[in-house]
């Protein structure tokens, strides 16, 4: 780890790139390792603003971990993470998070609403009361992912796909301007794939930004404005119709032949100028 932070420390802060105060998300230099095993290694990335984001990557390429050391759930060997110029604990209350659905206890007894409820905290401070008003306003986020019906079920009776709506709506309750989303589409019906496609375009309609990880690739191009090709490094990043080709998705998975048959269909129609 030393030799990290060495290499760091060689790095003054006049020579990193600037980065605009209007992006929701800028990474400089970010490394992170496990174990002294780089996970990440030398991330630099600046999120466009008001756009849905894949970040795709094979399988432990460091998806979920770029999520995690933005939000300091874990620790960066190096880097530098900033949101609209400012640390993560300044603009904390403009950021929401929906971790991945297998992360999370689900056994714990509370009701829909109680974890919709949660999602308002910054709102309240959690030593406040939660309000009727602050009630409502979760069962109005139920109502936008289609659950309000279940608002006094508790979260352990619910399907898979109608727990990850509830963690949707959870995230849309903090009403941030920033959201993360580690894999919100995985293992999910095809009627809760679309209530979440459609939460996505309001909060673009809105002006929101979503970084969401994402591994199915034949519906990049359908959901999404622009990815994030990651594989411990940066190998590509910028609107799908740019980065989402054969070349890059190449280096990105190391030439995977079946999987890129996958996306042959979506690469051409980006190609016939019909991507998202």
């Amino acid at each position: 780890m030393k030799h990290l932070q060495r290499e760091s420390e060689t790095k003054s802060l006049s020579e990193r790139p600037e980065h605009s105060a209007e992006s929701p998300l800028s990474i400089h230099s970010m490394t992170v390792a496990y174990q002294q095993k780089p996970v990440l290694w030398d991330i630099e990335y600046e999120t466009p603003a008001h756009k849905l984001i894949a970040i795709v990557g094979p399988n432990g390429a460091g998806k979920s971990t770029l999520l995690k050391a933005c939000l300091d759930l874990i620790p960066r060997a190096t880097g530098l993470v900033e949101y609209w110029g400012e640390s993560y604990a300044s603009a904390r209350s403009r950021v929401g998070y929906v971790p991945q659905r297998e992360s999370v206890d689900w056994d714990f007894p509370i009701s829909v609403l109680e974890v919709v409820c949660m999602g308002r905290y910054r709102h309240i401070g959690w030593f406040g009361r939660v309000s009727k008003a602050h009630k409502e306003r979760a069962r109005h986020f139920l109502a936008e992912v289609g659950m309000e019906d279940y608002a006094s079920r508790q979260i352990n009776q619910l399907s898979g796909g109608q727990q990850q709506r509830v963690f949707l709506a959870r995230a849309l309750a903090q009403e941030a301007e920033l959201y993360f989303m580690d894999e919100p589409f995985a293992g999910v019906d095809a009627a809760t794939e679309r209530s979440i496609l459609q939460v996505l375009h309001r909060l673009k309609q809105d002006g929101k930004t979503v970084l969401c990880v994402h591994h199915n690739l034949p519906t990049v191009a359908d959901y999404f404005d622009e990815v994030l090709l990651l594989n411990t490094r940066v190998v590509a990043s910028g609107p799908v119709a740019e980065a989402f080709s054969e070349e890059k998705l190449r280096k990105t998975y190391g030439g995977r032949l079946t999987l890129l048959d996958e996306v042959g269909e979506s690469l051409a129609r980006l190609n016939r100028g019909e991507g998202a």
